[in-house]
């Protein structure tokens, strides 16, 4: 039992220590009223691809609002990308697939809020 534990608890040790010190770009949209459901969906699918893209990108997830209280002031769309380092964020930024995105999205724009913060335990 002990040989297979130890291994184990090693393992888990390494994910969790991993996880400090990571750095995280939490993106919130507020679309404006140019933004069809499609035009939504495409631009989700653009966001969806930029990992492909940009090496630095270690995770994505997003999601839209499930809000229970009404306080997300309108915006729809959370998309959290982690990086190893507030270095890949700094690559990630101006990278061409980045700003082809952003090209993509900012018609259909109305507000963006970001936030980045080094991960804590």
């Amino acid at each position: 039992m002990r040989k297979i534990l130890v291994p184990a608890l090693l393992a888990l040790s390494a994910t969790l220590c991993h996880a400090a010190g990571e750095f995280r770009h939490v993106v919130m949209f507020k679309f404006n009223s140019e933004a069809t459901a499609d035009k939504v969906l495409e631009l989700e699918k653009a966001f969806h691809e930029l990992p492909k893209e940009i090496p630095e990108v270690q995770k994505l997830e997003w999601g839209t609002t499930e809000n229970v209280e009404p306080k997300n002031d309108g915006f729809t769309h959370c998309f959290l990308v982690t990086f190893k380092d507030r270095e890949g964020l700094k690559k990630y930024l101006p990278s061409a697939a980045h700003q082809a995105f952003l090209a993509k999205l900012k018609p259909y724009l109305e507000k963006a809020l970001v936030f980045d913060y080094t991960a804590k335990e």
